[in-house]
């Protein structure tokens, strides 16, 4: 069988390879691509099976892979005398890499044997474990903090969602990072919010730090690794890394979701807990459907709470917010690999009538058939407190009974350990300007 193969190659390797390949009976180039926009082209017409590219292909990223992927064309990658090509590539999902310098044999034997593949098939979980974890050769990260990494397979992540409205999801992601690094737990808490990021006020960070953007950056162009992330997650406390969201909201084309998708697998080795600040729309951008590679402003969301091992939905505990929590549980089910939990927040009797609690419970389960797992009530003293000063309930407001509910509610997340009062951190968050009041 003939195998039909398109090629996007660098004037300085291109003379050669090309010979090579006409050498080789079972292979038909039928396009010479002079760029990606025409090799992307090329593959989308459905022209060829597999796609010989070289790493220093102007404009190769994740996106256009992703893109002769849907396509049904495998990618093998070419490159020169450099390692860093063959790492970029790898960081990418490249899985099949040539030497610019290979024979014609070598070469007929890599494109048939990825032809032979699947594009599920072509590199295995542990390979990806191994390529992403960036790793030294004594199995540490390249960066300054000798921080041992974890299995990739190990870390856990907890997306937070809750419906329009402020319903508190940042507030409930922070003080859960914050109760969950108190243990002796590795967190990574990150602001997926392309709506209104404020994780990085509400910790008293400089929202101006490269953070998210710089990460899905990195993602995009393949050259996030587990000590890039670490670097561009700074520690607030030992144990407790934050990746502040997009500083302005009108960048949120900057976020993909397959970007996002990368950095959660990436982040499951860095850290035992993931969590997430997800933005409140869940809608797929039906007005885009016609451009499927368009961006979408909440394929980060809809990325992150697909791949989370834990959803939480959280909701105001009032007649509004509950209303609007009911109307969103159907649909994030859609989009949720796990059961949602229900937490109720901001619950208050001023509202809800006398033991607002039992009140909501007994509602939600009757007329809508939600069962809601946690309630956290309101604390508007303490809740102000934290804002104020950047910190945490743990801190702020340790014996208070919403931080109670808040550390209850983090001990049931999976792989998370009793807490252990030895392990008792505080948060010293970082000097920021917020507004007109300066934090330290």
């Amino acid at each position: 069988m003939t195998l039909r193969v398109l090629t996007a190659i660098e004037p300085r390797h291109e003379a050669a390879v090309m010979t090579r390949l006409g050498a080789i009976a079972t292979i038909d180039v039928v396009r010479r691509c002079p760029d990606l926009p025409d090799l992307l082209a090329a593959g989308a017409a459905g022209l060829a099976d597999v796609a010989v590219v070289s790493a220093g292909l102007r404009g190769l990223d994740r996106d256009s892979l992703a893109q002769l992927r849907e396509a049904d064309v495998h990618v093998i990658g070419l490159i020169g005398d450099d390692e860093a090509e063959e790492r970029r590539l790898r960081q990418l999902g490249v899985a099949t890499i040539v030497p610019a310098d290979s024979g014609p044999e070598e070469l007929r034997e890599a494109i048939e044997r990825l032809a032979a593949s699947t594009p599920h098939t072509e590199i295995g979980d542990a390979e990806w474990a191994a390529l992403e974890s960036g790793l030294d050769p004594a199995g540490r990260p390249a960066d300054d903090d000798s921080e041992a990494p974890h299995d990739a397979a190990k870390g856990r992540v907890v997306a937070v969602w809750g419906p329009v409205g402020s319903p508190g999801r940042t507030t409930l992601s922070v003080n859960l990072a914050g109760e969950l690094a108190a243990t002796g737990v590795s967190v990574l808490l990150i602001d997926a919010d392309t709506y209104g990021a404020c994780v990085a006020q509400v910790l008293g960070l400089l929202d101006e730090a490269a953070g998210m953007a710089a990460a899905a950056r990195a993602a995009e162009v393949g050259t996030l690794d587990l000590a890039t992330l670490a670097r561009l997650a700074p520690r607030v406390d030992p144990g407790f890394r934050v990746l502040t969201g997009l500083p302005s909201a009108d960048r949120w084309p900057e976020l993909r979701a397959e970007s996002m998708t990368h950095l959660l697998d990436l982040a499951r080795g860095l850290v035992d807990v993931v969590i997430v600040d997800c933005a409140f729309c869940l809608e797929d951008d039906e007005t885009l459907s016609y451009d499927t590679r368009a961006p979408r402003r909440n394929g980060a969301t809809l990325a992150a709470i697909a791949a989370a091992d834990t959803v939480l939905a959280v909701g105001a505990g009032d007649p509004v917010g509950l209303q609007r929590l009911v109307r969103g549980l159907p649909e994030l089910r859609e989009h949720s690999g796990a059961d949602p939990t229900v937490v109720v927040n901001r619950v208050r009797a001023s509202v809800a009538g006398g033991s607002p609690e039992r009140r909501i419970g007994e509602a939600l389960d009757r007329f809508a058939g939600v069962s809601v797992e946690h309630f956290v009530p309101e604390d508007p003293v303490a809740f102000d407190r934290c804002l104020l000063s950047a910190r945490l309930l743990l801190d702020e407001a340790p014996k208070s009974l919403a931080r109670a509910r808040v550390r209850a509610l983090a001990a049931t997340l999976p792989a998370v350990a009793e807490p252990a009062p030895s392990a008792r951190r505080r948060i010293r968050p970082r000097s920021a300007t917020i507004g007109r009041w300066s934090t330290a």
